[in-house]
């Protein structure tokens, strides 16, 4: 295969992926070298300076982005008339699927004090969260964040997600609250 042809048939399965593609499924895919794959990805990479996207690598593979100079455009473009965006219910249980996973949906619940079985099904099917597994004593279906929930919030890891206790009532000044309703 020519460089030419490598390169054109990289662009398109760049074009199609979802994820971040690493640099040796592209060489096994286009029967190529990881070193021809390689250079390709760099080379399409600087050719596309100047232009309103960029080919970067990302996650352990490569994929194409919208240019950071154009956000302003492209955030409107994705903002005006979302018509689906996630549900305050939605938005508590991802907190504590984020926070506690993984975690099954009957600990969800008991953590946000009301059923969330059609709030699982919206954020599996949405690719925020995915079953990771079993739980031993009970044989329940537990759940993790996704590396796609990772890359709409833009952190790399959970450890990159914000402290909670900043957010957390004082509990010594809740135990006085109730304290002096007692009495």
């Amino acid at each position: 295969m020519s460089n030419v042809e490598l390169e054109r048939s990289i662009e398109a399965i760049l074009m199609v992926v979802d994820e971040p593609v690493t640099e040796l499924t592209l060489a096994s895919v286009l029967v190529s070298t990881i070193d021809e794959v390689v250079s390709a990805l760099e080379n399409l990479s600087s050719s596309y300076e100047g232009r309103g996207f960029e080919l970067r690598a990302v996650a352990g593979g490569w994929r194409f982005y919208s240019h950071p100079d154009c956000a302003a455009g492209v955030e409107k473009f994705v903002l005006d008339g979302q018509q689906n965006r996630l549900t305050q219910a939605a938005l508590e249980t991802l907190a504590v699927i984020a926070y506690r996973q993984p975690v099954s949906r009957a600990r969800a619940s008991a953590i946000r004090g009301v059923n969330v079985e059609a709030v699982m099904k919206t954020l599996v099917t949405r690719g925020l969260v995915e079953e990771f597994g079993l739980e031993h004593e009970t044989g329940a279906i537990l759940y993790k964040t996704t590396n796609y929930f990772l890359e709409r919030l833009g952190v790399n890891s959970l450890e990159d997600l914000p402290a909670l206790a900043p957010y957390l009532p004082d509990l010594d000044r809740l135990d006085e609250i109730l304290d002096s309703l007692t009495d």
